[in-house]
């Protein structure tokens, strides 16, 4: 059975062959697998977040026909006055509804997007520490 290819190995190897004086190529090669941690982990939260997203939606689309069926069972039988009445209720109430989800979807998107961020963030900042000990002093 063959070893799948793991590009950071190869990395590693690559840098290995070199064997450049002053360079220390084990902790460039951690430096940069800990760059694909910080990226696998902000995909993952950003895939979290779509799915949150989407299971609010169907949630949101479930509730939204559940209504449209009470409303149009409300309104057999009334005389058009009483249709009317209830038909622009029930379009006002629609109205608030769909705002008040809109907000809430985009809540949910705006934290998903934080925790993606926050996790690159991180690491960004990682790394400049790590690189200002390599500078020398001036």
């Amino acid at each position: 059975m063959t070893t799948p290819f793991n590009p950071l190995t190869d990395f590693t190897k690559m840098l290995a062959q070199f064997n450049l004086p002053g360079v220390d190529s084990t902790a460039i090669a951690e430096s940069r697998r800990k760059d694909l941690e910080a990226l696998a982990e902000a995909n993952r939260l950003a895939y979290e977040g779509m799915q949150a997203l989407v299971r609010k939606q169907t949630e949101l689309l479930n509730e939204n026909a559940r209504a449209i069926q009470a409303a149009a069972q409300q309104i057999q039988g009334a005389n058009p006055a009483e249709v009317f009445a209830k038909q622009g209720e029930f379009v006002q109430q629609s109205l608030q509804k769909a705002f008040d989800n809109m907000r809430e979807l985009a809540e949910i998107a705006q934290k998903s997007q934080t925790a993606a961020m926050a996790a690159m963030t991180h690491r960004a900042e990682e790394s400049m520490e790590a690189y200002k000990k390599l500078l020398p002093p001036k």
